[in-house]
């Protein structure tokens, strides 16, 4: 195995899936006492969101809530409740160009802007025949860290 061109920093957010994310927010917000920063909507995602967080500066971590726009259609956000894991990467770019030589499938839309604002792509949960390396059942939201969160913790 070649060296790998990039490092994975740390958490940068979990991903809860619910039918309604009211149940949801009464844990994590009411309770647990965690901040809703934002939200987010996408009808091709299928997703009505909530963006909490804990923690400050680079270490803080995102816990976004959601539930689908439509329970009866796709992608289903409410059917797997710890929906996906993001992790902070120093260089996505090589890391997708590495982790793919390397036989990992990657969800279709490729590198993009996320519902934070950083480019992100998504390990498939599922291998396939030409890409046997997945999350084996988890979906894996790879993240860009911004320059200061790979100061406080590249390090």
């Amino acid at each position: 195995m070649t060296t790998r061109p990039f490092r994975i920093l740390g958490i940068q957010q979990i991903a809860l899936g619910g039918v309604s994310k009211e149940r949801l927010r009464k844990l994590w917000v009411d309770l647990l006492g965690l901040s809703v920063t934002g939200s987010f909507v996408s009808e091709r995602e299928n997703v009505d969101e909530d963006i909490c967080t804990l923690g400050v500066g680079p270490h803080r971590v995102e816990i976004d809530l959601m539930q689908p726009l439509d329970a009866e259609k796709k992608p289903a956000v409410h059917l797997t409740p710890l929906n996906h894991v993001g992790l902070w990467v120093d260089d996505l770019p090589r890391a997708v160009e590495w982790l793919t030589a390397q036989g990992v499938r990657f969800a279709p839309g490729g590198i993009r802007k996320g519902a934070a604002g950083y480019d992100i792509c998504f390990i498939h949960p599922k291998p396939s025949d030409e890409f046997p390396l997945a999350g084996e059942g988890v979906l894996i939201e790879l993240v860009q860290a911004p320059p200061e969160v790979i100061a406080a913790l590249g390090g």
